[in-house]
């Protein structure tokens, strides 16, 4: 049986090749896929075989109501900043599922608070520094997000909520698209499930013309973000270290960075963009910002990596890949000396590798699994969770 789904994206960055990965599966199964997403994706959503619709309105609220409206679909799928996709399906009663592409960002009990880049606490001292700091990360969240959140909830006569998560937490499922192996193990809310890594690469990088770099020296590929985060002078400290090293580089810019913003040494290529599934193919190193993305593409490759985080959740998974010991983090600012130093370490330590190929057994298993869509389509086995809907996990009035 075939189903209509309303798919609400936000952004334009990184999390853009995962959730589109959805929407063409679930394409290429047949099913009607409505994408509500800005102007800027169109080209993107296209190609994926869905039917684009521009969104007008901030939040996206009235303009699910209206393709709700419109198409009656079966359910919606919304990212997880898309907080007026959510409110707009509760609204209509429409179940609604929640697309997390990459580790699990809310707080969690027996997990560090999210955003902080810490690790799993070792004993009560730790503990109580998450007790601390996660409060003050609650705080913080609430009252940036809350008001706003609630005063929406009223304009569509839905009750007030206590946490920002709590509008997440109402989801019928929500789908972490990585692998609980790379994540910290923690007490979730039982809708979360881990369906493994969309390891696309986006539509604009798949045709792009690149050339291996001729020679056999170690291939060390760059990918920082695709969005604007100010990354081009972190880029050239890069280049720099390469150009230290008897290696060959490859810097991939992406939209946000001009390719002329980089001067490069002879033995590093800096291209607009290619497919990274590809070059990893070649590559020896990965060294990156800290997306999800990158990095789960990296392990599936059994590639490890050098971290630079820039902001985001790249903390939090440096945090995860110093835990598991695939690879080296260093902050944004660090020198061309300590870039170089740290690739060239990665490059002479096994047990960057073994555990880089570890996690990349399980990213590649869960990637290629039907876990995704035992969730997002029923089956002889897994009759119908479209409309098996689970009671929501708190509602409270503030």
């Amino acid at each position: 049986m075939k189903h209509s789904y309303l798919v609400a994206l936000t952004g334009s960055g990184g999390t853009v090749p995962s959730e589109l990965g959805v929407v063409r599966r679930l394409v290429e199964r047949g099913h009607r896929v409505t994408v509500l997403a800005e102007e800027s994706l169109a080209a993107e959503v296209t190609a994926t075989g869905a039917r684009p619709r521009s969104r007008a309105g901030a939040g996206f609220a009235r303009d699910t109501v209206a393709e709700i409206d419109s198409e009656r679909p079966d359910l919606v799928l919304a990212s997880y900043f898309a907080f007026g996709a959510m409110v707009a399906a509760q609204a209509r009663d429409l179940p609604f599922m929640v697309l997390i592409p990459g580790i699990y960002p809310l707080p969690v009990e027996g997990g560090p608070p999210p955003g902080t880049g810490f690790g799993r606490a070792g004993g009560p001292v730790g503990r109580w520094r998450d007790r601390l700091v996660g409060s003050m990360v609650q705080r913080r969240w609430d009252s940036e997000l809350l008001p706003q959140l609630n005063a929406l909830r009223a304009d569509f006569g839905l009750e007030r909520l206590a946490h920002y998560q709590d509008q997440v937490q109402l989801a019928h499922r929500q789908l972490v698209l990585s692998s609980e192996a790379f994540d910290f193990v923690a007490q979730r809310p039982d809708g979360v499930r881990y369906v493994g890594p969309i390891l696309d690469d986006p539509i604009w990088a798949c045709d792009a013309e690149w050339t291996l770099p001729e020679g056999s020296d170690p291939l060390v590929l760059v990918s920082l973000s695709s969005t604007e985060q100010r990354q081009a002078e972190c880029l050239q400290r890069i280049a720099d270290a390469l150009g230290r090293l008897p290696v060959r580089g490859v810097i991939t810019t992406g939209p946000a960075v001009e390719v002329t913003a980089i001067t490069a040494p002879p033995n590093v290529s800096v291209l607009p963009a290619a497919p990274h599934h590809e070059l990893m193919r070649h590559a020896s190193v990965v060294i990156t910002h800290g997306g999800h993305g990158t990095l789960a593409k990296a392990f599936a490759a059994d590639l490890p990596v050098v971290l630079l985080p820039h902001g985001r959740d790249h903390a939090d998974n440096a945090a995860r890949v110093r835990a598991h010991h695939a690879g080296i983090t260093l902050s944004r600012t660090a020198t061309p000396q300590q870039i170089a130093a740290a690739v060239r370490k990665v490059l002479r330590t096994p047990v960057h590798y073994r555990a880089a190929a570890e996690l990349g057994r399980v990213l590649r298993r869960d990637a290629m699994s039907d876990l995704l869509m035992r969730e997002l389509e029923p089956s002889a086995d897994h009759p119908d969770p479209i409309f098996d809907r689970i009671l929501p996990v708190r509602e409270f009035e503030s």
